[in-house]
């Protein structure tokens, strides 16, 4: 059984725009099954394509089960039975000899910029980049699979 162990957090604009980056990874990601104890996603990027299936979250952890899908059968699969996506750049960047995965939502979601960090336990010590600012690990709003029914656009801020 996989477990996702995961902290997510709200990045700085202005911080963000100053940071050198890496090249992002374009994704589109859109949702078979999204209710609120379990999601089945797939997502496309241009040259890979997964089949994820997450279970209800339990504090900061969740079952997550991933499976590699050739990308025309993942593109064919978002196109006709997707009931909700987003869309994305993701950015991979090593600090402090962790990988954080900061991505920067496009569409409905435009001006969300959230940064996810994947742990090997609840406890885990990890340093947090300036560019990082509140946690909102805990915040349903700011699941991918809300955002795809609830944009960040919408929201009264």
């Amino acid at each position: 059984m996989g477990i996702e162990i995961e902290r997510k957090f709200i990045i700085d604009p202005e911080k963000w725009l100053k940071l050198a980056k890496p090249q992002p990874q374009h994704l589109r990601q859109g949702y078979l099954l999204n209710d609120k104890n379990r999601t089945i996603r797939i997502r496309v990027s241009d040259k890979q394509a997964w089949l994820t299936i997450k279970g209800a979250t339990s504090g900061i952890s969740r079952k997550e089960y991933e499976y590699p899908v050739p990308v025309n059968e993942a593109t064919e699969l978002l196109d006709n039975f997707a009931l909700s996506w987003v869309e994305k750049k993701r950015y991979r960047i090593n600090f402090a000899g962790k990988i954080w995965e900061a991505d920067e939502f496009l569409g409905d979601n435009t001006g969300l910029l959230v940064a996810e960090i994947e742990l090997e336990h609840e406890a885990e010590d990890f340093e947090i980049p300036d560019w990082v600012t509140i946690e909102v690990s805990g915040d349903k709003r700011y699941y991918n699979s809300s955002l795809s029914t609830h944009p960040f656009t919408k929201w009264d801020r």
